[in-house]
């Protein structure tokens, strides 16, 4: 009977052990970010996405994808420690794009409890103006 309740409670503080697991967990202060309206004659825009880690383990951001090539992310490359911040910069360039609206996601894959977060930009790009004689 000790036998049996000693592997019982063996069991059961391994099980609690493996659930206790420290995980990182992100946290972002925004996820979408909207530019606005901007001219074609300045056609690249910047914005930065700022994150915690609200986790108990170092976050480490693996990628960060964007939908298309006129979007480029730059990440924080060193792991972020708990409580700590870290930021995701997105520069916009519409040279050579339609005016118009657009909404482009970046995907970012990281160490986190959610592994996969999708941050999106968007905007109107306004045709040049015109300068006539």
């Amino acid at each position: 009977m000790k036998k049996t309740l000693f592997l019982l409670m063996l069991l059961f503080l391994g099980v609690t052990y493996a659930s206790a697991e420290k995980q990182a967990e992100i946290t972002f202060d925004k996820k979408v970010h909207n530019f606005g309206t901007f001219s074609e004659e300045s056609p690249k825009v910047k914005c930065i996405f700022t994150f915690t880690n609200t986790g108990d383990a170092p976050l480490v951001i693996n990628q960060a994808i964007a939908s298309c090539g006129c979007t480029v992310p730059e990440y924080t490359k060193e792991p972020v420690m708990p409580g700590k911040k870290g930021t995701i910069e997105v520069t916009y360039n519409g040279a050579g794009k339609y005016p118009g609206e657009f909404k482009k996601s970046i995907t970012i894959r990281s160490n986190a409890k959610e592994e996969l977060v999708r941050l999106y930009i968007t905007g109107e790009m306004t045709p040049k103006t015109s300068k006539s004689n």
